[in-house]
């Protein structure tokens, strides 16, 4: 039990002013709630954050302690991150479930990469012929989704190329689907994310080597982006640690990066359907999804409207959840101004309410 609440506040993305009231069992109603404490009479609320893109349990070495993990976790609730799509990562989080007043996780297995291609400790590595086998155990692992490595630097050609022959691919993705699961894959760059694409995957990350053609198959097919757009500015360091080695990757890389923004906006404006993601776990630190739909207005070009539904009410949808609905869980963020008047705004929420209490 919990204690009712009563908020009065514009609420978003209606944009109009109500009543909010949280029961005892955490859950929005409709109806006023006897003895509720009115926590603010004034202000904006969204729908909990969502970051479509992270890894909690995760750090450049590879998989952390339960301590570390807490802490990432916390680090987005307190930000407003209150659901969490895991691209990956090598630890069982499932004991985060059992926490009231940590987010929610939505997993997806761990990264399956290819044979030494790709960051140590961090992924499932098998070989073509084991693809779909693995793909079946990750399904298994975790919650309707199954994160794959498109692409990765190629030590033997000196660039990036495509992890998995485009028929492996496809039987995999294939397989998934039979299973209920989706699949999302890391795609840097151009040949990867056309043939997974084609082959019918359900979601591209980074995205970065799409083009006219792979973005008018994503508007047809449905396929969506998560950008991770403040994530892809580490594009000139990757080239710079590797270009005295592999400098096709580097000069590749260091493209990809200069195109990223007018690509990505091309393929807002098609209609391809974008969310917001940090990428953090790895190298980047948590609780960034204010910076990042902020990148989404201010780099890519979405409007402050469509940048915040990509962390709230679209994605919390696309990931099937509800938004501020009766019955629903009460999870929102509360703020002292409007945030689609200036998303900077994301980054200092009044109240963070998780399943109906006050956090932290």
């Amino acid at each position: 039990m919990v204690r009712p609440l009563h908020v009065r506040a514009v609420v978003l993305p209606d944009g109009a002013e109500r009543d909010i009231w949280v029961d005892e069992h955490g859950l929005l109603t409709d109806e006023p709630v006897a003895d509720a404490e009115t926590v603010a009479a004034r202000g904006f609320v969204v729908p909990g954050l969502v970051d479509a893109h992270c890894h909690v349990g995760l750090d450049a070495e590879g998989g952390v302690d339960e301590a570390t993990t807490e802490a990432q976790a916390v680090a987005e609730r307190d930000a407003g991150t209150l659901l969490l799509r895991d691209a990956g990562v090598p630890v069982d989080t499932r004991w985060i479930d059992d926490r009231d007043d940590l987010p929610r996780i939505v997993r997806a297995g761990r990264h399956i990469a290819r044979t030494k291609r790709y960051i140590r400790n961090y992924g499932a590595e098998v070989e073509p012929p084991d693809l779909v086998a693995e793909v079946e155990t990750q399904a298994a692992r975790g919650d309707g989704w199954v994160k794959l490595v498109g692409d990765w630097i190629d030590r033997d050609a000196g660039g990036l190329t495509p992890c998995w022959p485009a028929d492996v691919a496809a039987a995999a993705i294939a397989r998934a689907h039979e299973l209920g699961a989706r699949v999302t894959a890391h795609c840097f760059g151009e040949q990867s994310v056309a043939e997974l694409v084609a082959a019918g995957i359900d979601c591209i990350e980074h995205g970065t080597g799409i083009t006219t053609d792979v973005i008018d198959e994503m508007v047809r097919r449905g396929t969506a982006l998560v950008p991770t757009r403040v994530q892809l500015d580490n594009f000139p360091k990757y080239a710079e640690q590797a270009g005295i080695k592999f400098p096709a990757y580097a000069a590749h890389m260091r493209d990809l990066h200069a195109r990223c923004d007018p690509i990505l906006r091309s393929a807002y404006e098609a209609g391809v359907p974008i969310f917001a993601g940090t990428d953090a776990g790895g190298v980047l630190p948590h609780g960034l999804i204010g910076r990042e739909v902020a990148a989404l207005h201010d780099l890519v070009g979405l409007t402050s409207y469509d940048a915040l539904g990509a962390a709230s009410w679209r994605a919390r949808d696309w990931l099937g959840f509800p938004g501020l609905v009766a019955g629903a869980s009460a999870d929102f963020v509360l703020y002292d101004e409007d945030p689609l008047a200036d998303l900077r705004i994301l980054a200092a929420p009044a109240r963070v309410v998780l399943r109906g209490r006050i956090l932290p």
